[in-house]
């Protein structure tokens, strides 16, 4: 939207993206009976498939797959499971669109599987830290690693989520995460980090984070913020995780005025729509300056 903006590159198999201008959009494609907001939707790999292309549609520039619930007090699932619900719905997308697939997994056989499926982008909401294999398997490949902080795991992280000073103990972390990545042979080109609004925050640190955001960019990679519908809105809004659009549109426009270079959501298409007005807007405004 400006010429001053700071860009950075991100690299996923042969495709290198410029990113900080304008959003992109991940479309969230659960494919579990437990997930916090859809889940139960797109368990068949038929429905999954259609949600996903739908998706597609809207505007989604990339489509998370996902097959293990990470809401809080979510039980775990092996991951022969997990492999079950997402394999196929990976092979199948691959054949049907060029769109990226990701696969949001802490599980190294599950994300080796996708790999092999199709998908070129990791998203581990564990940043890479549950399972000891993990980082050899990115690194083996050249996949998109997003790597994400979280209090605790997905049962214990809500329990009392505490921060001397949440940003910066947040983007320290992912720092020093990043670093030890690359020290495992992962080209920095290809991290993403996400500071994981709603996994071991209070609402209070959740707003401190979104309104932080050229603090995690300064690092020089970018990221990825997953705010769609979750609990925090709530406070914010006091609506039920089904009346939440309108919320995180408004969270969305917010993120999209500090350059946030990928929006991680349910709604792809309402996002787009209410993204791209506001930006042609603001693009009018500018030049009536």
């Amino acid at each position: 939207m400006n010429s001053d903006i700071n860009l950075r590159h991100w690299s996923f198999g042969k495709t290198v993206w410029q990113l900080g201008d304008f959003p992109r959009l991940m479309g969230i494609v659960n494919v579990t009976p437990d997930s916090f907001s859809d889940g139960g939707r797109w368990v068949s790999v038929a429905a999954a498939v259609e949600h996903a292309l739908e998706l597609v549609e809207q505007g989604a520039d990339v489509l998370d797959i996902g097959g293990e619930s990470t809401r809080p007090n979510a039980e775990p699932v092996t991951a022969e499971e997990e492999l079950r619900r997402v394999v196929p719905v990976i092979e199948a997308l691959s054949r049907q669109t060029t769109t990226p697939i990701s696969i949001d997994t802490t599980k190294a056989d599950v994300a080796q599987a996708a790999l092999a499926a199709g998908a070129s982008i990791v998203n581990d909401v564990s940043g890479l830290t549950f399972d000891p294999q993990m980082a050899s398997v990115c690194a083996a490949s050249d996949c998109g690693v997003i790597l994400m902080h979280m209090q605790g795991t997905p049962q214990t992280m809500q329990l009392n989520p505490t921060y001397t000073n949440a940003v910066t103990e947040i983007r320290d972390y992912l720092n020093a995460r990043c670093d030890a990545l690359v020290a495992a042979g992962i080209a920095r080109e290809r991290l993403m980090v996400d500071p994981g609004i709603g996994f071991g925050k209070t609402a209070a640190h959740n707003v401190e984070i979104l309104s932080h955001i050229s603090q995690f960019r300064a690092a020089g990679r970018p990221v990825l913020i997953g705010h769609s519908r979750k609990g925090f809105l709530q406070k914010l809004v006091g609506r039920k995780v089904d009346e939440r659009q309108a919320g995180t549109i408004g969270v969305s426009i917010a993120l999209a005025a500090q350059h946030t270079d990928m929006l991680r959501v349910h709604d792809v298409g309402a996002v787009r729509d209410a993204l791209v007005a506001w930006r042609t807007i603001m693009e009018a405004a500018h030049q009536s300056e």
